[in-house]
């Protein structure tokens, strides 16, 4: 049996599982399970990149704080929590040595073996940690 993660959730194989499942070859014929697929990202509420190749929602803080522009920018965020269930932040005001900083722990952290991830894997009932949370069903799409 494949291992999985729980957190107060159903159980699901890590991706390292899937990988495996692979056996290093890469098969044309061999899909990315269905149950990993969003929609299609072509929807309205989503605003494409400066390429137009890439396409996910933007959320303005800014205009977030502006009392003109807050209401459609709220809008925004609940499509994208709801429908994405995440976005990228413009305009938040961090400087960019700290979002590099960040970028280059996570990549870091994931560069790591998964027995060394395991180590900060979610505990049942906390939000926290490595791992995939709040699965309720086997049709449920995954992150």
């Amino acid at each position: 049996m494949a291992e999985a993660r729980t957190a107060g959730s159903l159980p699901v194989a890590n991706v390292q599982v899937l990988a495996e499942a692979c056996n290093g070859e890469v098969d044309v014929q061999q899909q990315v399970p269905e149950r990993y697929l969003s929609k299609d990202p072509s929807s309205e509420e989503v605003v494409a990149g400066d390429d137009g190749a890439c396409a996910i929602p933007v959320i303005d803080l800014r205009k977030l704080q502006d009392p003109q522009s807050s209401e459609e920018e709220c809008a925004k965020l609940a499509s994208a929590c709801l429908n994405w269930g995440f976005f990228q932040l413009i305009n938040h005001g961090l400087p960019e040595e700290v979002t590099g900083n960040l970028m280059n722990d996570v990549d870091e952290f994931f560069k790591q073996p998964l027995q060394d991830k395991k180590e900060c894997s979610q505990q049942a009932g906390s939000l926290e940690g490595y791992g995939q949370a709040f699965v309720v069903s086997d049709d449920q799409k995954l992150d």
